[in-house]
């Protein structure tokens, strides 16, 4: 089995460099996924892109963490759960919903859980959602904008998370409390 370097931005290659520094920036460390990941400039560079676009879009970083934290959970990446739910927690997500969604179920919230449902159903379905589920999610008061934005935010965390379970990095400390087991 390989065994996956996790790198710093001294070790990284060159291409990685930008990437790990702006990460290094945005989370005052470069979580272990990253320094993974950054032994594919490609890989990280996408990455880092990808979720520039998704943080800075329409959703709030609350209902951004609601999706990338479904999508851990359904992707069964172990690392990505702990990091997530430590993030949702941080947003002010409450407790009970942030549990819900560990467990595979929809939270309380009706907003958040159309949310969390069409996430989940994306990944389920592969990207084929009938006219029920889009309707479902349109119904809670999302716009077509939104549906579509769930896409980004569903491919950057897809990144992650098949990294997380190739490479499996050591879960930080800081993350450890929320240790998670699919």
């Amino acid at each position: 089995m390989a065994k996956f370097p996790v790198h710093t931005i001294e070790t990284a290659p060159e291409g990685s460099k930008p990437a790990l520094r702006q990460l290094q920036s945005a989370f005052g460390m470069i979580p272990n996924i990253a320094g993974a990941m950054s032994t594919s400039p490609v890989l990280i560079n996408s990455l880092v892109a990808l979720f520039g676009n998704v943080h800075g879009g329409s959703f709030t970083e609350a209902q951004v963490q609601i999706i990338l934290l479904t999508d851990a959970v359904t992707n069964a990446c172990t690392w990505a759960v702990a990091f997530h739910t430590a993030l949702a927690l941080k947003e002010g997500i409450d407790p009970a919903d942030v549990e819900a969604i560990r467990a595979g179920r929809l939270p309380a919230d009706a907003k958040a859980a159309a949310l969390s449902d069409l996430a989940k159903t994306m990944i389920e379905k592969r990207g084929r959602l009938s006219d029920e589920d889009v309707d479902r999610f349109l119904n809670a008061g999302f716009g077509e904008d939104h549906l579509l934005e769930v896409i980004a935010a569903v491919a950057a965390s897809t990144i992650t998370n098949y990294t997380g379970s190739i490479t499996k990095p050591a879960l930080e400390a800081p993350f450890q409390l929320h240790a998670w087991q699919g």
